[in-house]
Formats: C-alpha cells, structure tokens, sequence
C-alpha cells in the first residue's frame, strides 16, 4: 500500500520551494485548508438548513444577490486570516472595501490575501458545484503597520500563491506556489486533504469549450468566429468540439485544468470591460494555468500582467489549453485588423 501525503506534510516538504521560506506561508496555507473543511461542512448541509440556504435579502459590491453560504464563508475565512497572524488585510469580492487588521499581531502580518469566498454560489439551490478562489501576495507596506490599498492593488504577476478550493462529489483543494500545480482531495474519514493530482498539467489542446453562447451575438468578431470553428464538423474526431457550460468559474476551469479546452468570458457591446473580477478570480487562476503550461489572457493582453486600479475591477477572460487560447487571440487580433 502506497503512503497517503497529506496537505500538511506536502507543504512542509516543499517549504523550500517558496521564495520565502519562513514558515508563515506554510501556516497561511494550512489556515485556508482548515477554513475551507469549515465551509465544506456547511456547503454539504445547505439543503437541510434554512439558516444557510437561499439569497439573504441584499446585494453586495458587485450588485449581485448575495447568498447566505457567501456570507458565511466570507466570515469564516476572514476570521482565519486575521487570527492566524501572518496575514496583515485581505480583500473579498462580497466587501465594499478592503480590511485592514488592526491587531498587534496582524499588522506584523507579512501577506495580503484577495479571495472570492463561494464562486458560482448562485448554484447553491440547484446543488451545482461551487468553490472558493484565493490568492496570496507579499505586502508591500510597512511591516507593523496597517495594510494599505497599495498591497491589494498588486499585478498577478507578483503572487506568490494562488489555488481554489472545489465543493463538489468530493471537495478539492488545488495551489500552486509558482513551483508546479498540485491538487489535494479531502478524505472526510480522516478530515485531511491528501495528495491526489501531485504535477498537475493542462493539456495543450482539448476538445471542449465553456462560453456563455447566448451572449454570442453581442461579442467581437474573433471570438465569435473562434466558436463557429469549434461548432465546425472535424473529420479526426468525427464530431465538432463539445460546449460543457457549467456557469460556476471554478468548475469550469478545474475540468479544463484536467481534460484540457478552453474558457471564454469576454466583454460584449453590454458590457464593454467584461464581467470577471480580476483580483479575485482571474489573477489566481491565470497563474495556475499558466503553471500548468496553459494560458490567459483578456484577448489583447496577459491576465497576470495588468496592474489594478481599482478592488473591484472587471476584465475579459480567456483561458485554458495553450493552443487554443492562441487560437483565439490569433482570431481577434485577425478580425481587428479587417474592422480597421
């Protein structure tokens, strides 16, 4: 029988994998695991609970009905981070603004964490998956001092974590620390996450895309001649490409981080900046893609590029296998150049 390698002992293992190898990451990490089995408790017991089912009667930032699980989680995660110590604010896609911790303790807090708490939480009542997307920066503010905006308004390109957390037939937690791409299925007899998907890599090219196709008429040109040729009949398959739309982002991204395809949510004449918020979900998973050899882009330029300059900022998003993200860049950049 082969050794189970748990969260925790993987982390301490490659500790020396960080750009930073204090322990403080290595306790962040493990904080986000604990809190994640908390929400996963109360994900699995939404259907039985009124407490924590159904919409609670506001809407956040985003002007989106917030969910009772999405205030929950939001709660139970910031509670994590500003008892564990390491962290000094965060920012979260159900709050106004960033928070800055104002303990002793916290302001020595070397990291930030920008985090959507329950992703695709308008499929809670319909028992789709759903799942918390993070993401990890050095501060770049004062140590000792209260965390600043400056700190939340880091390029992706500067995380040094970044994973998302899976409630679905089994719950999963996947992160990388820019050394590869790991994914970690909790076994609920021991509650512990263990090494299930160790190197994970996307595959180049998938025979699969997940696009919103109702929006299709509203999209540039590029894009929607990307999907005609996905639509198209191929005579090496027998078949046309296969649309598989889940309509929750991490379920999505974590089919095509695994089978390979692609992920399009880009701006449409309705909505000229695109729709996803870019700290929250596009940065984090821009950088396991990549680090799993896949791409990510707004069509016109590198997710992990863009410096942001607001909390709350929207993009488009493409994303997934690399030949295909190309593809569809080569596509818009092709249609640009004929509406010039």
């Amino acid at each position: 029988m082969s050794k189970v390698t748990t969260l925790n002992e993987f982390i301490m293992d490659r500790q020396h994998d960080f750009a930073y190898a204090t322990g403080e990451l290595s306790r962040l990490l493990s904080d986000i695991s604990v809190a994640s089995k908390i929400v996963t408790r109360d994900v699995r017991r939404a259907g039985l609970v009124d407490a924590i089912q159904g919409a609670e009667g506001v809407t956040n930032i985003q002007g989106e009905a917030q969910q009772k699980l999405d205030l929950i989680a939001d709660t139970q995660f910031i509670r994590m981070f500003e008892s564990g110590g390491e962290v000094c604010g965060i920012a979260s896609e159900e709050n106004d603004d960033f928070v800055a911790f104002d303990s002793d303790l916290s302001k020595k807090g070397k990291y930030v964490v920008l985090f959507d708490p329950l992703d695709g939480s308008s499929n809670i009542d319909v028992n789709v998956s759903i799942g918390t997307i993070f993401s990890i920066y050095r501060r770049v503010s004062k140590t000792g001092e209260f965390a600043t905006i400056e700190d939340m308004l880091q390029s992706g390109a500067e995380q040094v974590a970044a994973g998302y957390v899976l409630y679905g037939s089994s719950t999963m937690l996947v992160y990388t620390t820019g050394a590869g791409v790991n994914g970690f299925t909790l076994d609920p007899s021991i509650g512990e996450y263990c090494l299930s998907h160790p190197d994970m890599k996307m595959p180049e090219i998938g025979k699969q895309y997940s696009m919103n196709e109702g929006n299709i008429n509203i999209c540039e040109q590029g894009i929607q001649d990307f999907i005609a040729h996905c639509q198209e009949y191929d005579p090496a398959t027998n078949r046309p490409y296969s649309g598989r739309y889940i309509g929750s982002l991490v379920a999505d991204f974590h089919r095509i981080l695994i089978k390979g395809g692609i992920y399009i949510y880009p701006d449409t004449k309705n909505h000229p900046e695109g729709r996803l918020r870019l700290i929250y979900e596009c940065n984090p998973l821009a950088m396991i893609a990549e680090q799993a050899g896949g791409l990510a882009t707004t069509g016109r330029k590198r997710i992990l590029d863009i410096k942001p300059e607001k909390l709350h900022q929207r993009v488009p998003y493409i994303i997934g296998s690399k030949l295909m993200v190309e593809r569809v860049v080569g596509l818009i950049e092709k249609s640009s150049v004929v509406e010039k």
